[in-house]
């Protein structure tokens, strides 16, 4: 049985970016059930009145979305009792632990060649697009467990923006949930209490708002990225009933399965 959440989002110390989805609308009239469906950034700085909390939700299953070098970076997640983690690494919008060892070591000139002159936000939109083209197994797999046993679910990745944000999308686009819903529920992710904070190496003094400037891109939860992942989906496959039917192998009965799992 699905445990009641409350409904003021709670203050977790540890983990960044979490939220239930719960609630938001679909095209047919229906809404998205509160306490099936959450995301968040990493679990493996969370604290012991955070896992007290996440296994308060009778999580079945989290997905975590990160690679090898995130998980190096910042550890395995919290264990929770009772709970299915499974790793599903995904494309990291920034390629990997060589930059963001650049990141925190805060080398203005090298950070400035590489995301300078709007060259950040086109890398974003890169990956949005080979997140949707190239990870089809991946949210094959995610929308199969979904429609199984697998909730209540929890989806993150590093900061619970962009993997796990494209992930949240595909499972929203696949329930039917209107378009400007989804994408409202990916720019809360902008909120500053719900931001990555990213800290330079040693923990030295703060980043100079050179440097902020030129990281902003990689840490904005913006629409262009988001739209970037649509238009990938609508590019390759023309439209989502093919790319949920074709791309993701998603039958409609299972399809089905999935909306009476998640919605009201």
């Amino acid at each position: 049985m699905t445990q009641q959440v409350p409904s003021t989002e709670p203050e977790l110390a540890g983990v960044r970016n979490f939220r239930d989805v719960g609630g938001l609308p679909t095209v047919d009239g229906r809404r998205v059930r509160h306490g099936v469906l959450f995301r968040s950034g990493h679990l493996a700085h969370a604290t012991e009145q955070d896992a007290e909390f996440l296994a308060s939700l009778g999580l079945h299953t989290v997905f975590d979305f990160r690679n090898a070098a995130d998980r190096k970076l910042e550890g395995p997640d919290v264990e929770l009792p009772g709970v299915r983690n499974l790793n599903l690494p995904l494309t990291d919008p920034a390629h990997g632990a060589e930059f963001w060892t650049m990141v925190r070591e805060g080398d203005t000139e090298q950070l400035h060649g590489l995301l300078g002159d709007g060259k950040a936000a086109a890398r974003m939109v890169a990956s949005y697009r080979q997140i949707v083209r190239d990870r089809t197994d991946e949210h094959s797999r995610v929308l199969h467990d979904l429609a199984e046993d697998s909730v209540p679910a929890l989806m993150h990745c590093a900061a619970g923006k962009d993997r796990a944000g494209v992930s949240i999308a595909v499972t929203l686009l696949a329930l039917g949930v209107e378009r400007d819903a989804i994408l409202a529920d990916y720019l809360e992710s902008n909120a500053k209490h719900r931001r990555y904070q990213v800290r330079r190496s040693g923990g030295g003094d703060a980043y100079s708002a050179e440097v902020m400037e030129l990281l902003s891109p990689l840490f904005d939860a913006r629409a262009e990225y988001l739209a970037a992942a649509f238009e990938s989906i609508e590019e390759t496959w023309g439209d989502v009933d093919t790319y949920l039917e074709q791309g993701l192998k998603l039958a409609p009965e299972t399809r089905e399965r999935l909306r009476e799992r998640l919605l009201d």
